[in-house]
């Protein structure tokens, strides 16, 4: 789960981690206010959407005055920001954050994430802060500073001195990024984060270091650990079809393809998505209906679905195991049925009874190509989207 920028300042404050002082606005009226209430020389009004490359989308406007400000907020308040992370159909800002200036002398990047390779966390830092770290990866890798810090014994006093030093950091200076980063990566474990980023991490000019932007996302899984994260949730963020299945606990992600899926087992459904790339087309979503997939929960997969308008077909690939085969196909009939099904439909269903289930799609009426293998189901989908071609 992702929270706005001042979400995660939020939190940040409450584990003792440096930030600049900032409110949030809804209106130009409200950015105004807040600027006034900061008093400070400088105010910084930054869009407050789910993405990176705000600045460079004109979302982050510099202001020298409360109606300065008021204006800034005017331009950024209900425009569709659009980077590299929105994609072209980009994001509505609906909220600003009015910030204090700092006095930035330099600025760095600094992240605690999950290393999946290593099964450990990662500390990744870098004297290229204000930028994508992915740019900075591809063009100046000896730039990025990355070590393995062992949940089971926690971060380290050398370890920390380690960044500190790599990124030119003097003597002081790392004595004030040792808390800041203990105190990251203690809200990290205990949060239950799988990502915490500080671009830019920013040295003032008086030496101090703060957090000028920030970025936490946490482990779903976790949530019910943490109702006062899950509170920071919002929905207006999120794309409509993973909203839809999340209020119906189906696992979803949003693709760009038009081969629908439904598929029961995360595994499972990471190889239907690459046996359709194989196979020469492209996913519309990845869709996991889980082990206890019962009829109503198949034409809830179904709809969703459907309301992709990019669907030119969908392929169902049950493998029965906690779940039969045989409710598995009475849901994909009356779902299909139902909702009056126009797209081409390839089923496949494998395991825990896998015949009765075909029978009953066989016995149906209803025009469904079944298949046998996983690469059968993949070529069959790709051809219904190409019109029975090869």
């Amino acid at each position: 789960m992702n929270v706005h920028e001042y979400q995660a300042k939020e939190i940040l404050r409450e584990f003792g981690v440096p930030v600049p002082d900032g409110r949030l606005a809804t209106t130009p009226a409200e950015a105004e206010e807040a600027a006034r209430e900061l008093g400070t020389s400088v105010v910084v009004v930054k869009a407050q959407v789910h993405a990176g490359g705000r600045g460079k989308a004109g979302g982050v406007k510099l202001a020298k005055s409360p109606s300065e400000a008021k204006h800034a907020a005017s331009e950024i308040l209900g425009m569709t920001l659009r980077s590299h992370q929105t994609g072209p159909e980009g994001k509505v800002v609906r909220k600003v954050y009015v910030e204090a200036g700092s006095d930035i002398e330099r600025e760095y990047y600094l992240a605690i994430v999950i290393d999946r390779a290593t099964e450990k966390l990662s500390i990744i830092a870098s004297t290229e802060g204000g930028m994508d770290i992915e740019d900075v990866a591809a063009s100046t890798p000896e730039k990025i500073l990355s070590l393995s810090v062992d949940g089971n014994v926690g971060l380290q006093g050398y370890q920390i001195r380690k960044v500190g030093f790599g990124l030119g950091l003097d003597a002081d200076q790392v004595k004030k990024l040792v808390p800041f980063l203990e105190s990251l990566y203690r809200l990290f474990m205990e949060k239950d984060a799988s990502q915490v980023e500080i671009n830019p991490l920013v040295l003032t000019g008086t030496g101090d270091l703060i957090a000028l932007d920030a970025k936490i996302n946490f482990d779903d899984n976790a949530l019910y650990r943490h109702p006062d994260v899950a509170a920071l949730r919002d929905p207006e963020e999120e794309d409509p079809r993973e909203r839809e299945a999340h209020e119906i606990d189906l696992a979803y992600v949003g693709l760009d393809g038009d081969i629908g899926c439904m598929v029961n087992g995360a595994g499972l459904a990471m190889a239907t998505l690459d046996v359709i790339n194989v196979c020469g087309g492209t996913p519309a979503n990845f869709l996991d209906a889980g082990g206890g997939a019962d009829k109503e929960k198949v034409k809830a997969a179904f709809e969703l679905i459907l309301n992709d308008a990019n669907v030119k077909a969908i392929l169902v690939n049950i493998f029965g195991g906690i779940v039969r085969c045989d409710l598995i196909a009475e849901g994909v009939v009356a779902a299909a049925a139902e909702l009056g099904l126009k797209v081409p439909l390839v089923v496949r269903l494998q395991g825990n009874n896998a015949e009765k289930g075909r029978e009953i799609l066989a016995n149906s009426g209803l025009d469904i190509t079944p298949a046998e293998t996983l690469r059968d189901a993949g070529e069959l989908a790709v051809a219904a989207v190409r019109g029975g071609g090869n």
